[in-house]
């Protein structure tokens, strides 16, 4: 039995997010299908997180075993001819039998674009969120800098209908970075941290609009925080901006 480790990289615009789901095109599960139709196998690949409906990935990491004799170069080539051109398989290597694409995982880091032009060219639409209203960007950036360090997250966090049973679950994760840079026309929000929440990175951003706006103050970030209380928190920013970076393990 062989540990195989897939780097991929996908335009997640068409899919309902990472994880199979019953009726509906998922990352997950089209993955699933391009490996069974090479290897014969049922297998269901294990990414290092669920990605959302829309978000994108540059650098998702994912892991299965197989009985497969298939060189894990010939794989990743053989995955791409039978995978949609929306979901590329950058590499796959032969990985440790301990290895899991989840659980090995010590690092993320996401990335957010927000685009500022008023006027959005079409081919850009699925890849920013748009927002061309004024903003106080130094205070967003003041922001930013504040969810550093290891807090609870409650109040940054969406119900996760998968942990919503289980008893004990901690919120509390570590924040290595938090930063919004301007790049050209685009203000880009960039956080790497120990591990992120159901929406977490889409609400930090949704708080720190507000924070942009004059709705909030920087000093309110400690606030919500301390709330560990998901309506002191901004709403959730669109999906489409949203991009998975790397994994660290």
């Amino acid at each position: 039995m062989r540990n195989l480790k897939l780097v991929l990289a996908y335009d997640g615009s068409e899919f309902s997010g990472w994880q199979v789901q019953p009726g509906a095109p998922t990352i997950q599960g089209t993955l699933a299908s391009a490996i069974g139709r090479l290897t014969g196998e049922k297998v269901l690949p294990q990414g290092s997180g669920r990605t959302d409906a829309g978000v994108h990935a540059l650098a998702q990491v994912a892991s299965f075993t197989t009985e497969s004799p298939i060189p894990a170069e010939n794989l990743t080539k053989a995955l791409n001819d039978i995978l949609p051109a929306s979901i590329r398989v950058l590499e796959v290597t032969e990985a440790p039998p301990d290895f899991h694409a989840r659980k090995s995982a010590r690092a993320k880091t996401y990335r957010y674009r927000m685009l500022r032009t008023p006027i959005c060219p079409p081919f850009l639409a699925r890849y920013v969120w748009h927002y061309p209203f004024p903003l106080d960007e130094n205070a967003m950036r003041r922001a930013a800098a504040l969810v550093e360090g290891e807090h609870d997250f409650t109040s940054f966090a969406a119900v996760d209908p998968e942990r919503a049973e289980q008893e004990d679950i901690s919120n509390v994760r570590r924040i290595f970075c938090s930063a919004w840079e301007r790049d050209g026309e685009e203000f880009v929000y960039t956080v790497r941290g120990s591990g992120f929440l159901h929406h977490m990175v889409r609400n930090l951003v949704g708080t720190f609009l507000l924070v942009g706006k004059g709705t909030l103050s920087p000093d309110d970030i400690k606030r919500i925080l301390d709330a560990r209380n998901r309506s002191t928190a901004g709403a959730t920013a669109p999906a489409n901006g949203l991009y998975l970076l790397n994994v660290e393990y």
